[in-house]
């Protein structure tokens, strides 16, 4: 596949993102996930075990590995997903077409890309399966592409531009192309795309996101005063029979602890900082 394209685009006047939280995020809220926390609390445990402190350094440890099972183990991980993913319902298409579809981005690795030159899609492909089809079944929509470099040390690569070739290999035309390339988290997702695109009073828009990312997303898209309807996919669990389900393999259920808990984290974040207004936002009440 070749390397990335910079079909049209528009950078936006202000990115309305303050330094300070977006710091933080890339910083303090790294530090708190799962795995990354259980880390530091094990290398906690055994400096304090060579210390006067020993016997709490040697509780901490059984804890540690205690949360270590139950994140990697146990049905955890599914609990936490449960009410993010089942939060929003599957679109609706007898509505009608909608007049445009937004893909956040998520699924290209830029600094992977940036390095071999290529697209390299680390997760969450159906993101960019799903607007391909999506573009296919409703050929007047207008498609937009939002994401840049979510990296804390800015560099030249940016998501949107590798996005754009799989895109078109996957069938969207480079014209109904529109990037948005500057964006380096969900909130300026919401607030670059609006300024680029300038939706109108009755138009309908959908958002194409991870499903687990789908309340926070509509929640930050009302608040930026963007209307948008949900198209949730990549779902991370199955049905509800799967809320009590353990796992043989350690690293997929860490990989959902980490996963929801990222997520959380990020709710409880934004509702504070007043990006959202609801912990859990839901469907519109009509």
């Amino acid at each position: 596949m070749a390397g990335p394209v910079k079909p049209r685009t528009g950078r936006p006047v202000d990115s309305s993102e303050a330094p300070l939280f977006f710091v933080l995020s890339k910083t303090l809220g790294v530090a708190l996930l799962p795995i990354n926390l259980l880390v530091e609390l094990g290398i906690l445990s055994v400096v304090l075990m060579m210390t006067r402190f020993a016997a709490f350094g040697r509780r901490l440890a059984v804890i540690t590995l205690v949360l270590l099972g139950l994140a990697a183990f146990s049905p955890l991980g599914n609990f936490l997903l449960y009410p993010l993913e089942s939060r929003f319902p599957v679109w609706d298409a007898s509505r009608g077409a909608p007049d445009g579809i937004i893909v956040l981005g998520g699924s290209v690795d830029t600094n992977l890309s940036g390095a071999h030159r290529t697209p390299v899609v680390a997760h969450a492909a159906d993101r960019l399966f799903a607007p391909a089809e999506l573009a296919r079944r409703y050929p007047n929509a207008r498609i937009v592409f939002t994401g840049g470099s979510a990296n804390l040390v800015s560099s030249e690569a940016r998501e949107a531009d590798y996005s754009a070739p799989i895109l078109e290999t996957l069938g969207i035309a480079k014209e109904r192309l529109i990037l948005e390339r500057d964006s380096r988290n969900t909130w300026e997702n919401a607030i670059f795309t609006k300024v680029l695109v300038k939706p109108k009073p009755g138009e309908r828009w959908l958002l194409v996101t991870s499903a687990f990312h789908m309340p926070r997303s509509m929640g930050i898209f009302r608040a930026a005063g963007f209307d948008v309807e949900a198209y949730p996919v990549d779902w991370r669990r199955g049905g509800r029979d799967d809320l009590f389900s353990f796992t043989n393999m350690a690293a997929d259920g860490l990989r959902r602890t980490e996963v929801a808990v990222r997520e959380w984290i990020g709710l409880v974040s934004y509702r504070l900082m007043g990006r959202t207004r609801e912990l859990l936002p839901g469907p519109a009440r009509d």
